[in-house]
């Protein structure tokens, strides 16, 4: 459905994304993952058609995606954007805002259409309220309603969640990820949340300097990192040299917490904090100088002496 083939972007003789291609199915859900500067926003504007390319040609279905020297309006009428400043109306109701594309021939549809959405987003009872009025969040709730009111064929989303308190973001991601999911909306998206990347995206695309560096399934991407960079992206990561294993090399195994365990033989280390995280402890422990994190059950006094080992390397 969406072709990205070769595209290049830059301004004053800097390129901030280089030869970026990839391509995505119709109702799937991908993330754009990536260090700040990284080029994820710009190639969430590039797709949708704010700047002029390069080099390189962006399709979706068979339409080629075109920037401002070729619309006077920016933009593709079968996408929707939604950038990180929401571009709400600030002196007209949260409705208002909801409705502002949709047509006003059927009024009684409009409304309920209005209604669905704001239910959906958990705004319903702040339909008549200026949008000047709300919170950081409760304006990024009206936002994604809005760019959900055309049904678009695909939603470009830069950090859809960012202002949205903790307690209820995973729920408002799970319904809005889902109801995508049922209208077969494919959606791009970015986060820099490891728990938003790895439950609601079926591909990841890793950024770096403006350049793809990696394009795996959220599994692949969490449990066989190939650089300590992507690692990172996703979670918490142990370097651990392979000679603690006995192993005659320079080797630098990546190794989430949750891949080590306690045991009676193994690498032996000294406990330096333990950290209650709900359902376990995070274990830090020293090893020559270097600290690694295990998951473990229940909490270990500080300067004890215990061993660990790997439960699943690498395949």
């Amino acid at each position: 459905m969406l072709r990205v083939q070769s595209i290049s972007f830059g301004y004053n003789d800097k390129f901030v994304l280089s030869d970026v291609s990839f391509s995505v199915l119709k109702g799937q859900s991908v993330a754009l993952i990536g260090e700040s500067g990284s080029g994820k926003s710009t190639l969430l504007k590039a797709i949708y058609g704010l700047m002029d390319l390069s080099k390189g040609k962006i399709f979706w279905k068979a339409d080629e995606v075109l920037g401002p020297a070729y619309h006077l309006v920016p933009g593709m009428p079968y996408m929707k954007y939604l950038a990180q400043d929401f571009d709400l109306m600030p002196y007209v109701s949260v409705a208002e805002n909801v409705g502002r594309f949709l047509s006003n021939f059927y009024l009684q549809k409009k409304a309920e259409r209005i209604e669905e959405l704001l239910q959906l987003v958990g705004m319903n009872e702040f339909s008549k309220v200026q949008a000047r009025y709300l919170s950081g969040g409760q304006m990024q709730r009206v936002a994604l309603a809005k760019v959900l009111a055309l049904e678009p064929e695909l939603l470009l989303l830069d950090e859809p969640f960012s202002h949205i308190d903790y307690h209820q973001k995973n729920e408002l991601a799970q319904q809005v990820f889902q109801y995508c999911k049922q209208k077969g909306i494919t959606i791009i998206y970015t986060s820099h949340t490891p728990e938003e990347i790895l439950m609601f995206s079926d591909q990841i695309v890793v950024m770096k300097n403006g350049a793809i560096v990696e394009k795996e399934s959220p599994q692949n991407i969490y449990e066989l990192p190939s650089t300590e960079y992507i690692a990172r992206l996703t979670g918490e990561v142990n370097l651990i040299p392979v000679r603690y294993f006995g192993v005659q090399n320079n080797e630098t195994l990546l190794i989430r917490p949750h891949q080590l365990e306690i045991s009676e033989e193994g690498i032996e280390a000294k406990v330096v904090s333990s950290y209650f995280q709900g359902s376990n402890y995070l274990i830090k422990v020293e090893v020559e100088n270097q600290q690694f994190s295990i998951l473990n059950g229940n909490p270990i006094p500080l300067n004890s002496l215990i061993k660990f080992n790997i439960i699943k390397k690498r395949l």
